[in-house]
């Protein structure tokens, strides 16, 4: 992979991705305390931008800003992982979100910017999110559109855009201008976000989050 040749030779990427293990190490261990702790649990499915990668801790990632922002009403279980696809998602990350212990108060699904990297990989990915979206928790699940021009990415939103029509999910809107400028906005490796970038993404999230967590589950 590109990223993995540019770490061999760029600082910055090379800084960025050594967060990967150990925000993944943080996450798993937050997680197994969270589905013990008796409180209502988020379930954030997604790539690296759930995992918080490019921010200067784990805490600085917009799972944590956000949840944090709510007033910590969640204990977090993040089944992201870095590099998902939304068939990692599928087959991966969402039975593992069914075989909780306790069904989850909030689901959060962030997932498809490394699919849209090549035709090649972009190749199939309506039909894969429509059944990531038949899978998921009726009313209480949060879904982020990409802000990519491309048909695919355009034919993925307007599957979201259908379920949350249908009141089968809550939509973050990630296309146009809500994101801001990038720059500013971007960690070291130039690809993930840094704290700025999370900030404005807890933000975007906030507003569905809220309608979510009120909403019934099924």
């Amino acid at each position: 992979m590109l990223l993995d040749v540019a770490a061999a030779v760029l600082p910055g990427v090379r800084r960025v991705r050594a967060q990967k293990e150990p925000y993944a190490r943080a996450w798993a261990e937050a997680g197994r305390t969270a589905v013990g702790s008796g409180r209502p649990l988020w379930a954030a499915l997604g790539d690296s931008m759930t995992q918080g990668i490019g921010a200067d801790t784990v805490a600085g990632g917009w799972v944590p800003r956000l949840n944090a922002r709510l007033g910590e009403p969640f204990a977090v279980v993040n089944l992201s992982a870095s590099g998902a696809r939304i068939a990692d998602v599928l087959t991966g990350q969402l039975p593992r979100l069914h075989a909780l212990p306790a069904a989850p108060a909030l689901v959060t699904v962030l997932v498809g910017a490394n699919d849209m990297l090549t035709p090649a990989r972009r190749r199939g990915t309506p039909e894969r999110f429509a059944e990531l979206l038949a899978g998921l928790p009726v009313g209480c699940s949060v879904v982020a559109t990409l802000p990519r021009g491309n048909p695919e990415a355009r034919a993925i939103n307007a599957l979201i855009e259908a379920a949350a029509d249908r009141g089968q999910v809550h939509l973050a809107e990630f296309r146009g201008p809500a994101l801001g400028p990038l720059r500013g906005s971007l960690a070291a490796d130039w690809f993930h976000p840094n704290d700025v970038g999370y900030a404005r993404m807890a933000r975007i999230f906030e507003a569905p989050v809220r309608a979510a967590a009120g909403s019934p589950t099924s």
